[in-house]
């Protein structure tokens, strides 16, 4: 809605968003710097983790690995470790491999600029924008759902934000409100109103900072924007392991690099015919990932006989309970084990 922007001060919008930012900003550990290699994994950790849940999660993380160089020489493994909990491990995985990515082509240090970070492993237009501007005050708006959510409400845009243009049509309309400097500020501002104030369901208009230019306030009509019409198709998947366990041992895998639950630990999915004659029960669980819905049914199983145990283990791990939390399991797997020797 062009119409709606003619007499709008643009600019002061965004010096009364860095304004307030400074004086209501929620106090994080990862503000306390502008070091790009902890605003990077905090970023990271976001993308998919509420606040509450990922700030002991980056915490934990940065204190294993508190530099590049040190996540960088790390094993995968153990990488994964220290993302349990965090789940969609592919994000651990490509921050491994970005930080291989700035030893070998950056000399360990973090690039500085939106473009040369838009190229590591795992980077996409947000996180790139979050780290430049917040690290090297680089004019570039972190365009998120939040972003989103305030911008259209605020000039009462009904531009649809499932459209594939939607990003740079938002980023343009962020860059005419966005000041040369405290360009982190502006995007940390607009990250802080749209999650505490300007929510999707519930906005607290009266105390938004920038209330007295929202289009959307004064018209009453807050929660018709933003405008979305495409919905993600949500996906059906149905998985079956087998349980096969002896005493206080179990079998798994390690799954590849394909689909979901890159490099982590499950049990097998595949075994031989006469193990069936040793089940003993199974269990069915649903499990939610974002855009799927999963079936996971787990077949018990529990061989009379240590050699026969051993046998099956022949293709598989043998693993410990004792030393099971050693390694990274998808959520429900870990979940129904640590129940079952409960």
């Amino acid at each position: 809605m062009k119409d709606n922007k003619q007499n709008i001060d643009f600019l002061i919008i965004g010096i009364k968003i860095i304004r307030w930012y400074k004086l209501n900003g929620r106090k994080l550990p990862w503000r306390n710097t502008k070091n790009p290699y902890f605003i990077w994994i905090s970023e990271i950790i976001l993308q998919q983790t509420q606040v509450r849940q990922g700030w002991e999660h980056y915490l934990r993380f940065t204190e294993r690995f508190p530099d590049i160089k040190t996540l960088a020489k790390a094993h995968t493994d153990e990488v994964l470790l220290y993302w349990k909990g965090l789940g969609y491990y592919s994000r651990a995985i490509n921050l491994h491999k970005a930080a291989q990515q700035i030893m070998n082509n950056f000399g360990g240090i973090f690039p500085s600029s939106y473009k040369e970070i838009l190229a590591l492993k795992g980077v996409g237009k947000y996180t790139a924008a979050a780290v430049s501007s917040i690290c090297f005050n680089e004019k570039k708006p972190a365009v998120d759902g939040n972003f989103y959510r305030v911008f259209s409400r605020v000039f009462a845009d009904d531009f649809d934000i499932s459209n594939s243009k939607a990003f740079e049509y938002f980023s343009n309309l962020a860059l005419m409100t966005m000041p040369q400097n405290n360009c982190g500020d502006f995007n940390q501002g607009i990250m802080d109103i749209g999650s505490e104030i300007c929510k999707p369901k519930n906005p607290s208009c009266e105390v938004c900072p920038i209330a007295e230019h929202c289009l959307a306030f004064s018209t009453g009509t807050s929660l018709s924007f933003p405008v979305k019409t495409k919905k993600i198709k949500i996906q059906n998947l149905s998985l079956t392991y087998f349980f096969i366990f002896y005493d206080n041992q179990f079998l798994v895998q390690q799954r590849d690099k394909t689909s979901i639950w890159k490099k982590l630990f499950e049990f097998p999915t595949k075994i031989d015919q006469e193990l069936l004659s040793y089940q003993t029960n199974e269990q069915r669980i649903k499990h939610k990932l974002t855009h799927k819905n999963l079936e996971i049914t787990i077949k018990i199983i529990k061989p009379n006989k240590a050699e026969i145990f051993l046998k099956a283990a022949k293709n598989y791990i043998i693993m410990d309970t004792a030393k099971a939390h050693l390694h990274s399991f998808p959520k429900p797997l870990q979940n129904f084990y640590e129940q079952f020797f409960k």
